[in-house]
């Protein structure tokens, strides 16, 4: 059983493996940093109540409020959107290295089946020739 992994294991495209995964762990690390940077928003000046003496001004401040907690969400949509590329370009990285991965797999499952077929027979004239010696 060993044999059949280390046969495996000797057919994975290391080189591409090991070329590809320093292009991986930047872009999940950038991913990571980016995430880690953020902060949880605090509550801005928009968002206190009605009622409560630091809301009631004028319709000029409240206006003001308002655009600069919109320009603020406009900022965070674009960060998140960056978020989202770079976590689709790390997903697709994946997946390819993936794929190519499984590719070769089945390509050795098919090989090691008929390398079995191939033992198999050997061994059956074998023991036919031992047979009728």
């Amino acid at each position: 059983m060993a044999i059949g992994w280390l046969s495996l294991l000797k057919t994975v495209p290391w080189a591409q493996v090991i070329s590809t995964a320093p292009l991986v762990a930047d872009g999940a690390r950038k991913l990571w940093n980016g995430v880690a940077k953020k902060t949880a928003a605090a509550p801005s000046a928009a968002s206190v109540e009605p009622d409560s003496p630091v809301a009631q001004g004028s319709e000029a401040e409240t206006l003001t409020r308002v655009r600069t907690q919109l320009v603020a969400v406009e900022a965070r949509v674009a960060d998140l959107h960056e978020q989202m590329l770079a976590s689709s370009a790390l997903i697709k990285a994946l997946a390819d290295q993936n794929a190519e991965l499984i590719k070769r797999v089945e390509t050795n499952r098919i090989r090691l089946l008929w390398l079995t077929v191939i033992i198999v027979a050997v061994l059956a004239v074998i023991g036919l020739a031992r047979v009728f010696t």
